[in-house]
């Protein structure tokens, strides 16, 4: 079944395009949140400017304005330490409180790496001593005892894309293992389906995630089949009923085209009821025909008719029948004209070939029925690579276009009006239809380019 891989291939592609994205939005939103919260200010820049920047003078030390100005806008303070005395000698006028006045070496080295009573320090070489600068508490965040090994510092970006290939293939197991499973509960759903649309009774297991869908083609299997087992009776209530209604009326109709036989020879009647006797002869023939017609249209349509079917040649099979009717006693208004090209001679087919005459022959008889005032019925056989094309045409009367959409189009061509003296394009048609449907064909009605009706029977080779 080719839905399963395609599905299949479809969540392995959504799943590997999702880890590509979230590697993708990931690596972006850490990027944003970097570059947001790495301003371009630099404390330690600032602490080295500053100490560059205080002077000594003859009034004690100063720093610039633009120094100055910075501070205040950073809220940050100032102190100046001593070399040789490790006292302050110059600080800012906004130092806290509680900033000593007087360090020894390790407060030295305490705040040049962390903190003074919790305030980020950053120091600066100044002149004659060292300069710390200090920032609000919540300005800073120092990292007091950062030592890290070289080997770990060295493997960072091979371990980095190792742990994101292993986050990777972990996110891909996890993707598999579920849709796997969901796999698992689809693959007999689209079974199920599969069946339903050939007809055939579903029965699948109410159980897993899809139990609730299960159980809807389950209705629908049971559903189904319920109405085709109702269909099924009634066509065969049809079909029987077709069968003994033929049945019954051959005996009585057998007796009377015999008897009206009998009176239409008859030498004691007067010719006016001889001539009414062979009116009943005629239609009472052509009920039998009807009936004929009938059950065998009834036989097609339930394949209870048989196709023997094997290589035949149409062409053949087609001058047979035409030159079966000429034989016959037809009116001299009626004439043939075989259309088929001199250089083809055969036609093979696989077809049946009792079935196929009688679909010819009821082609010509509809041409004849048709046209009161005679016509000319034209036969062509001709042939492609695929397929054989069997035509019967007549230069008569011929049809409307709607007419002929109508004979295109609908299922079948029972058509009741008001005319009762004529047949009309009914049972002879249809059954030239359910034949050559029964030989994988088509039957294409249309104009005659001799002005007339024209059938065209395709028959696959």
């Amino acid at each position: 079944m080719k839905s399963i891989p395609k599905l299949i291939r479809r969540f392995m592609g959504i799943m590997t395009l999702s880890i590509i994205l979230l590697v993708i939005l990931n690596i972006t939103f850490f990027a944003i949140l970097f570059v947001g919260n790495t301003s371009t200010f630099s404390p330690w820049d600032m602490a080295d400017h500053a100490a560059a920047a205080l002077q000594l003078t003859d009034g004690g030390y100063s720093l610039s304005d633009d120094i100055m100005a910075k501070l205040r806008e950073e809220n940050a303070w100032a102190v100046l330490i001593d070399n040789d005395t490790r006292q302050v000698v110059w600080h800012t006028d906004h130092l806290p409180d509680n900033i000593p006045l007087q360090y020894t070496l390790s407060d030295i080295a305490e705040l040049t790496r962390g903190y003074i009573d919790g305030y980020p320090t950053f120091t600066g070489a100044a002149q004659n001593g060292l300069l710390v600068l200090g920032f609000p508490k919540d300005r800073f965040w120092k990292h007091t005892r950062a030592s890290w090994d070289y080997g770990f510092i060295a493997d960072l970006p091979r371990n980095t894309m190792l742990l994101l290939a292993v986050n990777v293939v972990f996110v891909f197991l996890i993707y598999a293992a579920v849709d796997a499973r969901l796999l698992r509960s689809l693959r007999p759903i689209t079974n199920g389906i599969q069946d339903l649309s050939r007809g055939s009774p579903v029965c699948l297991t109410e159980r897993g995630v899809l139990s609730e869908l299960a159980e809807k083609i389950n209705k629908t299997s049971a559903i189904l089949q319920n109405q085709a087992e109702q269909l099924r009776k009634k066509e065969t209530a049809r079909a029987n009923w077709i069968a003994g209604v033929s049945h019954d009326v051959r005996t009585p109709l057998s007796m009377i085209l015999g008897y009206a036989g009998q009176l239409e020879t008859s030498e004691n009647l007067p010719e006016t009821e001889r001539k009414k006797a062979a009116v009943i002869v005629r239609q009472s023939s052509r009920m039998k025909d009807l009936i004929n017609d009938l059950n065998l249209a009834s036989k097609l349509e339930y394949d209870m008719q048989p196709l023997t079917r094997k290589q035949e040649n149409a062409v053949s099979i087609v001058r047979q029948v035409v030159v079966d009717f000429m034989n016959t006693n037809i009116e001299d208004t009626f004439s043939f004209e075989w259309k088929t090209a001199d250089t083809l001679s055969a036609c093979y087919i696989n077809a049946d070939k009792d079935l196929l005459k009688r679909a010819i022959a009821n082609l010509i008889q509809n041409s004849i029925n048709h046209n009161e005032k005679g016509c000319v019925i034209y036969a062509s056989v001709d042939e492609d690579n695929t397929a054989c094309r069997i035509c019967i045409e007549d230069n008569g009367t011929g049809v409307s276009d709607q007419q002929i959409d109508r004979l295109n189009k609908t299922p079948h061509y029972m058509i009741c009006d008001t005319n009762t003296t004529q047949q009309r394009h009914g049972l002879g048609l249809l059954i030239v239809k359910q034949i050559i449907k029964g030989h994988n064909g088509t039957m294409c009605i249309g104009h005659s380019e001799y002005g007339g009706f024209k059938v065209v029977l395709i028959i696959p080779k």
